[in-house]
């Protein structure tokens, strides 16, 4: 059974004097794929860290899926592999459940030496986006729902379905809302619970979905930087806790050919100084900032393929029926739909964005979607009508990107996305997927969750 903190001392630890306690910490940023690249550091760093005590190579961020150096990136031989400075993000220290004993971790985001923030870092993008909602007096609150599947990976080149912990028996079945499947996964789950209560995460509600052993996590409303800071977070405590528990949890997009796949959904409103919701006019429909948004949404929707489906297997969950979006559509209540705007009272009107995989960067997903959804703002456009019934059947709606090459060639090409991300991110993002997308050329797709189980 791991630690449980409470609130008062989870807050103590983003003290510096409460990390000195510790012998050693870890200090992490996020990549461009979403993964943790850090250094462990003495407890003696922790009055230091604003300072600048930890320097790392402005090339980690964007590392390719392996861990390894982009061939030809400006900043690795070209520049020296120069280093920038790592400074804590707000989030403060965490502790780290998945791993034995009492040990911390700190978010950092990356910074050059003039004290710039540097425009390869993914947090540092949403950062820059929710500037331009606040220029107007707003706040972004959001909510990410996230689908994963416990696996077992102990066969020496199949992925396996897991087994229920009551009966031994592989999972082979869908339980959509089984209470029973909860059950089977109790002490995993409760171990889960506790985690986020330890790191500060607002978990809601747990799900059995529609795959076998996928199962749904639900994160409360909050601040869309926190939100996304959790979500991160969050992956890592889930996939950390699922080995405690002897098995895997991946959020590969398809961890079977023929199995559900892993979506991430992000639920999002938007506050006035006041505290009102602006998507929020009194009616069902809600205001004409909601449907701009909504155009913004569509409009950079196919383009950012590439941020909702990063990886080789992405793209086996984006295939029409298979309740991932692939048209750039939105309706009121419709799930087919790739923006729904749920229903409920008007005061809690907002949109949801249905397409993005588990697999995503949540820094990354975050940019995508409240950035079209502000430039969609600026512009004051509608969008197209609202669609009624199944989506997949949608007659000339405009696509996502069908394959990686696609993905990637319309992520650097496009005008919408040159409005969300900087110049500097938008090229070493393209120069990593690019890399990656000729190294998994080269290994079999039966073979590729070897790369993608624990990374995605």
């Amino acid at each position: 059974m791991i630690k449980l903190f409470c609130l008062r001392e989870f807050l103590c630890y983003k003290t510096p004097m409460d990390l000195e306690q510790h012998h050693t910490f870890r200090v992490a940023l996020c990549d461009l794929n979403g993964q943790m690249r850090g250094k462990r550091v003495p407890g003696s760093y922790a009055g230091k860290l604003d300072s600048g005590a930890v320097r790392m190579p402005l090339s980690v961020p964007n590392l390719d899926i392996t861990g390894a150096d982009i061939e030809d990136s400006p900043l690795v031989f070209a520049s020296g592999d120069a280093d920038g400075i790592l400074r804590p993000t707000e989030r403060g220290g965490v502790p780290v459940p998945w791993l034995s004993g009492d040990q911390m971790m700190v978010p950092m985001s990356m910074y050059n030496d003039d004290g710039t923030a540097f425009t390869g870092d993914p947090r540092h993008a949403l950062v820059d986006i929710l500037a331009r909602f606040s220029a107007r007096g707003w706040s972004v609150i959001a909510a990410t729902e996230l689908e994963f599947t416990l696996v077992d990976d102990t066969g020496k080149d199949v992925l396996l379905p897991i087994k229920n912990p009551q009966t031994g028996r592989r999972l082979d079945t869908c339980e959509i809302l089984s209470m029973q499947q909860l059950d089977a996964f109790d002490p995993f789950l409760t171990a889960l619970y506790e985690g986020c209560i330890a790191m500060g995460i607002p978990a809601q509600t747990a799900t059995a979905e529609g795959g076998a052993g996928q199962f749904e996590i639900t994160l409360h409303h909050q601040d869309a930087l926190r939100a996304a800071d959790d979500t991160w977070l969050f992956k890592s405590l889930i996939k950390g806790l699922a080995r405690q528990h002897g098995f895997a949890a991946t959020f590969m997009a398809k961890p079977f050919p023929e199995d559900a796949g892993n979506g991430m959904h992000v639920h999002f409103s938007v506050l006035d100084s006041d505290g009102k919701n602006i998507f929020n006019d009194g009616s069902e429909h809600g205001s004409d900032i909601l449907r701009h948004a909504v155009a913004g949404c569509l409009s950079a929707m196919p383009a950012s393929t590439l941020v909702f489906a990063p990886h080789a297997n992405s793209y086996a969950r984006l295939v029409p029926g298979a309740h991932a979006p692939t048209a750039a559509v939105w309706g009121y209540e419709n799930r087919t739909a790739a923006i729904r705007i749920p229903g409920g009272a008007p005061v809690a009107r907002r949109i949801e964005h249905r397409v993005a995989g588990g697999d995503i960067n949540p820094y990354l997903m975050f940019t995508a979607v409240l950035g079209a959804a502000i430039n969609g703002i600026d512009d004051a456009h509608p969008p197209a009508d609202p669609i009624t019934g199944n989506a997949y059947e949608a007659k000339g709606a405009p696509q996502l990107a069908a394959d990686w090459t696609h993905a990637i060639d319309l992520f650097e090409t496009s005008p919408d996305i040159a409005r969300i991300f900087p110049p500097q991110l938008i090229e070493n993002l393209v120069m990593t997927k690019r890399q990656e997308r000729d190294k998994m050329a080269e290994i079999p797709a039966r073979q590729q969750w070897k790369i993608y189980l624990d990374t995605a």
